[in-house]
């Protein structure tokens, strides 16, 4: 048995929070946090992750950025959910999904870490499931808030992780297929 706060690629989900264009020109590090969420949406198809991808407004924020949707473009059975609310886990057919998956650790991408990604975790965190906020693939409008976000959600009771970390404790071991091909992802 592993420590609850290592991730385990068998109760994982990727959640992206509000990824969207019309963000890219005022969010701190917009570029490097959309490529790495690229990344983990090409190692959850290798690792079989279920994903969850929410849309804040979309009408009016545009669609989620053209990088990230390539990478979804090769997973099967995955949905975009457009939300209102500044909670991804407020949306009843997001909760059913989730809950239907068995799973109960998420890895938190998004934005903003403290708006929208702040809310989905305590939400989540209320319902028992733990929370992995990736800090390289999260962001704000600014440092401060971004940092404020994260500390409220570690607080809350949330694990604080990276591309990296996340991915290394998914695979457990070096020397398999399914090692070699996300390695190539992040070397």
């Amino acid at each position: 048995m592993r420590h609850p706060n290592i991730l385990g690629r068998d109760q994982s989900v990727l959640f992206i929070v509000d990824v969207q264009e019309r963000f890219r020109e005022h969010i701190v590090g917009f570029d490097h946090l959309a490529a790495n969420i690229a990344t983990l949406v090409k190692a959850a198809a290798i690792l079989d992750l279920p994903v969850i991808v929410t849309e804040q407004y979309p009408q009016g924020l545009g669609p989620t950025v053209e990088e990230i949707k390539s990478a979804l473009d090769a997973l099967a059975g995955f949905e975009y959910y457009e939300k209102s609310c500044f909670s991804g886990f407020s949306d009843p057919a997001i909760c059913a999904y989730l809950n239907a998956s068995g799973r109960k650790q998420v890895i938190l991408t998004g934005i903003e870490t403290h708006v929208c990604v702040n809310q989905t975790a305590h939400d989540l965190i209320l319902k028992g499931y733990s929370v992995h906020l990736v800090m390289d693939a999260v962001s704000s409008r600014s440092e401060g808030n971004k940092r404020i976000g994260a500390r409220k959600i570690e607080t809350a009771g949330g694990v604080l992780t990276s591309v990296e970390t996340a991915l290394f404790e998914m695979l457990v071991e070096s020397g398999t297929e399914t090692f070699k091909a996300v390695q190539k992802l992040v070397k």
